[in-house]
This record gives structure tokens, sequence and C-alpha cells, in this order.
């Protein structure tokens, strides 16, 4: 990409889904053995790994090509 600077962007969450993301931080590190810490560092692999995994993305990323 031209620009690969991060872009620092601020949002709110609703309060379910932040606990449900705690929770699954909490759930990961058991599994894992690694401390997540900041359970809200775990949103950018999520969106990476849902973008990647979104078929009908990357078909029409490939159309709009």
């Amino acid at each position: 990409m031209a620009n690969d600077k991060p872009v620092k962007v601020s949002m709110e969450l609703p309060a379910e889904l932040h606990r449900d993301l705690t929770a699954y931080a909490e759930v990961l590190a058991r599994e894992t053995g690694q401390p997540v810490g900041d359970a809200v560092r775990l949103i950018v692999p999520m969106l990476e790994r849902f973008i990647a995994s979104d078929r009908g993305f990357a078909k029409a990323r490939r159309i709009s090509i």
C-alpha cells in the first residue's frame, strides 16, 4: 500500500460486547498459557482474521481491482 502508517481510531463498545471480549481474552490466556493484557488489543487481529476469511469481500475486492 502507498501509506502503511497506522491510523488511530477511537470507538465505543457496548458494555456486553466489552464483557465478552474480556471473557474471550481470559479464556485465550488460559488456553495458551500467555497473558493477553488489555483485551481491547485483540480487536485488530480479530478484525484481520475476519476480513481475511470473508469470501464475499475477497471476491468483491478482486472484481473491483
